[in-house]
């Protein structure tokens, strides 16, 4: 898909819309496991990880693409950062209405409930990822995966952590992060905590990297999620 110029707040951007990859289950999809890169990535980047949480496909893999091009370091972003923990308001507000239809209209095509559906991501992709899984008036999915980002705090959008005591929720963040302090992920745990959402917790010795030593941990997490048992590595 081209890029073209438009203008958010200030701003003069390229502008993609959200691109999918798929990675097709072996055979009829138990659920969907959706996966939503980082900042200046793109829709490749995490998708060898769908083979390693999901060895036997069972699930509908799905790697997201981030509409926003023309931001340093290159890549694709979700929302321009001005400030970490605050995503901008109307670039974050743009993404995540393009991201909400592409998802919601492919997961209704395929037949499958967002109760089937574990929804994560790495840095700016968990920022996304909270605002699916958390979103006022968004479906409860049937887990969270988040690594090394925050719950977003902008103009416009709401969590509702009332409704979700049940959801499932696997967090991990490097203690070492010089990106996205380990501060964020502590006070993600405790927002759900209190909400009555007990999320499995996970800091390890890592910076701003996913740490191979989470996979099994990730693997585990998304079958039982599922309401499966966990897979063999």
């Amino acid at each position: 898909m081209s890029s073209e110029a438009r203008h958010f707040g200030g701003y003069e951007l390229g502008w993609r819309g959200v691109d999918l990859r798929l990675r097709e289950p072996a055979g009829e999809p138990e659920g969907a496991l959706v996966l939503n890169h980082g900042r200046a990535a793109d829709e490749n980047d995490l998708h060898g990880v769908l083979d390693a949480i999901d060895p036997e496909r069972r699930l509908l893999g799905v790697t997201t693409g981030a509409p926003f091009t023309g931001l340093p370091p290159g890549g694709r972003h979700w929302y321009v950062v001005e400030r970490v923990g605050f995503p901008h308001a109307e670039t974050f507000a743009a993404s995540f209405v393009a991201l909400q239809e592409r998802l919601d209209a492919l997961l209704a095509e395929r037949g499958i409930d967002w109760s089937r559906t574990v929804v994560g991501g790495f840095s700016q992709g968990t920022v996304m990822s909270y605002a699916l899984a958390l979103g006022l008036g968004r479906p409860v999915p049937a887990g969270l995966i988040a690594m090394s980002g925050f719950i977003p705090e902008v103009e416009g959008w709401e969590p509702d952590l009332t409704s979700r005591s049940g959801l499932s929720v696997y967090i991990h963040h490097g203690a070492a992060d010089p990106v996205i302090g380990v501060a964020f992920a502590r006070d993600a745990r405790a927002r759900l905590e209190s909400a009555g959402i007990d999320p499995a917790y996970r800091e390890t010795a890592a910076g701003h990297w996913l740490p191979p030593e989470i996979v099994p941990e990730l693997r585990d997490f998304t079958a039982r999620a599922l309401g499966g048992v966990a897979q063999p590595g």
